[in-house]
């Protein structure tokens, strides 16, 4: 699991929301911006109820995300706030581990 000061809070999604832009891919939107008074980046999963009605699938899918992401944190400049929103249920980490290096290289 990611450690909590490398997960964005509801404030900063709000934000991110708002002013941040977009990337999509099959299974993820994401949506970024960056931040010049953070450090670390900050990167968060939101799983919706339309992607899966039970609160169990939610939680998992948002685990397997953060297991995947922990590998690749590093990879993020400091600074950089984000939010992965689930677009399909997809339980799969190999599946959802090259959805997050596709758009890393959409990002940079």
């Amino acid at each position: 699991m990611l450690p909590k000061k490398n997960r964005t809070n509801k404030k900063e999604v709000e934000k991110i929301f708002k002013y941040g832009r977009s990337v999509n891919s099959s299974f993820f939107t994401f949506r970024f911006k960056l931040n010049s008074d953070s450090t670390t980046p900050q990167i968060s999963f939101i799983a919706p109820k339309s992607v899966a009605r039970l609160a169990v699938k939610r939680n998992l899918l948002r685990r397997r995300g953060y297991s995947v992401l922990e590998k690749h944190l590093f990879k993020f400049p400091p600074g950089f706030m984000g939010v992965f929103i689930f677009k399909k249920y997809q339980d799969d980490i190999l599946i959802i581990e090259n959805e997050i290096k596709n758009i890393l290289i959409k990002i940079n």
